[in-house]
Formats: C-alpha cells, structure tokens, sequence
C-alpha cells in the first residue's frame, strides 16, 4: 500500500453516533451545570428550568444509546491489553517526553483504551441515576443515592471532556479527520497504529 493511499477508521454509522454522543453529551453537560449552579442565564437559554428539565431528560436517552451503538464496534479494542498497553503506561504514552520510546498501539493507544472504558461506565452510570432521579423522586434514598452517584459521574465526564477535545484537535493533529472524512494517511495509521494496520494488511481483522 502506498503512503499517499488514505485508510478508513470510522465508518459513516460509527461518525453519526460519535457526533450524536458528543453533541448530546455537551449539552448535557451544559444544562447539568446549569441545574447543579442553579444558573438562570443558562436556563433561559433553554426556556427556563423547566424546559431545561424535559430536555435534559431527553439528550440523556440520545446520549445512552448513542454511547452503547457506538460500544457495539469499538469496546473490543479496549478490552485487548496487553504487554504493550503496559509499557505505553510506563512512559506517559511519550506525551511528557518526546525522548521514550512509545510502544507500537493498535487501533486505540492505553490512555483511549482506559478513558473509553470510563466513559461508558460514568456514561451508564448518569443514565442508570438519571432514570431514579427522574421517574422514582419519591424515592427518597435511591434518590439520594442516585443525585451522588449522578453528580460524581458528571464532574468525571467535566474532566473527560477538555482532555478528549484536545487530543482529539492540538494535541494530536489529523485525529480530528477521522471523525469528519472517517480516513487518515496510510503513512499516518503506519506511524500512529502499528498494529492495526498489520492486521489489516495480514487479513486478521476487517477494515473497520
């Protein structure tokens, strides 16, 4: 194959359901602080408390389902660690200094493989205290469990969210490609993802 060739990453239906996600998941993020600040500004711009309260409701079915079609395809690459995985570690994924020698990563490295297994779990747990807080007010200790277990759960998507954007933007640039034409450089996945395009090229595993 040719350096100049591009390779797909992310199909058409993996690219809608990341966008659905990440859409979703900002303005819950949005309308979550909101509501935890009590923050009227934000509020009007949704129509008020209220109708924040119907929307966020409804991002948050968008944002589960969203999460779990896009895990149909990719929580499989998470789940391979390997010997590889652990020296990536070792070495801060090379991201502190330019002088390591990084391991060669398949189609996620380590830090995407733990950050994507967090947020599918945060993300089922939002939704899990979501639905409590939601249906059952009344309640009152699952409430109170819930209202906890929904508020730690947000401050790790807070967290998440900046961190992904930049590595997804500045910090590694051509990533964001992926998620927009669905293809990168032959030459860039050789550099960047070893060891999937060795699978690729030896027939182990389909494209995407």
């Amino acid at each position: 194959m040719n350096n100049n060739n591009m390779v797909v990453m992310a199909t058409a239906a993996e690219r809608v359901f990341h966008w659905m996600f990440a859409i979703s998941c900002l303005l819950l993020t949005l309308t979550g602080f909101a509501f935890l600040f009590k923050n009227a500004s934000i509020a009007g711009v949704f129509g008020g408390f209220e109708s924040m309260k119907s929307i966020h409701n409804w991002l948050g079915i968008v944002f589960i389902i969203s999460l779990l079609m896009s895990s149909a395809k990719w929580l499989k690459h998470p789940l391979r660690f390997d010997a590889d995985d652990i020296r990536w570690m070792a070495v801060a994924g090379g991201y502190l200094s330019h002088k390591v020698k990084v391991p060669p990563m398949g189609k996620l490295n380590t830090g995407q493989k733990i950050s994507y297994v967090g947020v599918l779990l945060s993300g089922i747990l939002l939704t899990a205290s979501g639905f409590v807080l939601w249906f059952f007010p009344e309640l009152k200790t699952w409430f109170l469990l819930s209202f906890i277990a929904h508020n730690l759960s947000f401050l790790f998507i807070c967290i998440f969210i900046p961190m992904h954007i930049y590595l997804g933007t500045i910090g590694n640039p051509g990533t964001f490609q992926i998620m927009t034409s669905g293809r990168i450089s032959y030459k860039r996945a050789k550099n960047h993802y070893p060891k999937w395009v060795a699978e690729m090229e030896t027939g182990k595993k389909v494209l995407s």
